[in-house]
C-alpha cells in the first residue's frame, strides 16, 4: 500500500464543465450554489469589512457567503436576503470592473475542498459534531463538502463508503477510508496531497495525518471520488 501511495502522480489533465458566467464584477448577481471568480472577489471586499471570517476565500458561493452578506445587508440598511446585487455592491464601494471566467472543474473543485478543509484545522473532535465548534469525522467531511462544492454527504462513515466512485489511486478532494474500531469504513478524511490527508481525528481533532503513518496505513480501505 504505501508503494501505491508513494508512486502516484498527480497528472494535469482534467476534465471539466461549461464555463460558469463572464459578467463584470458588479454587473452579475450573485447568490447561493453558484461558482465565479467575482465570488471570490466579493468574500475578500467582505473581509476587509470584517464581515468574512474565513481564512481562504474560494470561488464557491456558499453558506457563509451567505451569512455574511446578510449580516451586511442588515448592517447597512439593505434588503437582508443573502444576494449580492446592484444595492448590495454599491454599498460595499465595489467598482464595475473586469473579471474572468472560470471553469468549474475537477480541479477547481479539489482546491476549494482542500481550502476549506484547511480553514478549519484546531476545531476539536466532539461526537456527533457538525460545525466548526467541534466536529466527528463524518460531520467534518459533510461540513467541508457543504460549504466547498454545495454537496451534501450521507451522514455516517459507513454510508458514504457506500457511495462515490470508487478509484485506485487517491487525487487531491478525494476521500480515503480506514477500519479503525470497527469492521468496514469507521474513518475517513480528504486526501490533500503528498500522501496526506486531513479529517477530524478522536486524538487531536481536525489535523493532518501522513498516509504513510503505521497506524494509518495497516487500516486503509481504499478511496472514493464524489
Amino acid at each position: 500500500m504505501k508503494k501505491l501511495i508513494a508512486s502516484f502522480v498527480l497528472t494535469g489533465a482534467l476534465l471539466s464543465s461549461p464555463i460558469v458566467g463572464s459578467a463584470a464584477l458588479g454587473d452579475q448577481t450573485l447568490k447561493s450554489g453558484m461558482y465565479h471568480s467575482d465570488v471570490k472577489q466579493l468574500q475578500e471586499s467582505l473581509k476587509k469589512k470584517g464581515y468574512f471570517t474565513n481564512k481562504s476565500t474560494t470561488t464557491y458561493f456558499g453558506p457563509i457567503t451567505k451569512n455574511s452578506i446578510i449580516n451586511f445587508q442588515k448592517a447597512n440598511g439593505l434588503k437582508a436576503d443573502g444576494i449580492a446585487g446592484t444595492n448590495t455592491y454599491k454599498a460595499l464601494g465595489i467598482s464595475k470592473q473586469a473579471s474572468q471566467p472560470i471553469v468549474k472543474s475537477k480541479s477547481s473543485n479539489a482546491t476549494n475542498i482542500v481550502a476549506t478543509a484547511k480553514i478549519y484545522l484546531n476545531v476539536p473532535y466532539v461526537w456527533g459534531g457538525m460545525s466548526p465548534k467541534g466536529f466527528d469525522c463524518s460531520g467534518y467531511l459533510n461540513y467541508v463538502f457543504n460549504e466547498s462544492v454545495g454537496k451534501t454527504l450521507p451522514r455516517t462513515v459507513a454510508d458514504i463508503y457506500k457511495q462515490g466512485v470508487k478509484v485506485s489511486s487517491p487525487q487531491v478532494g478525494d476521500l480515503v477510508f480506514f477500519e479503525t474500531y470497527k469492521p468496514g469504513a469507521s474513518h475517513a478524511g480528504i486526501y490533500i496531497g503528498n500522501n496526506e490527508f486531513i479529517h477530524s481525528s478522536s486524538s487531536k481533532g481536525v489535523s493532518i495525518s501522513s498516509m504513510n503513518n503505521v497506524y494509518w496505513s495497516e487500516r486503509y480501505l481504499g478511496t472514493k471520488r464524489y
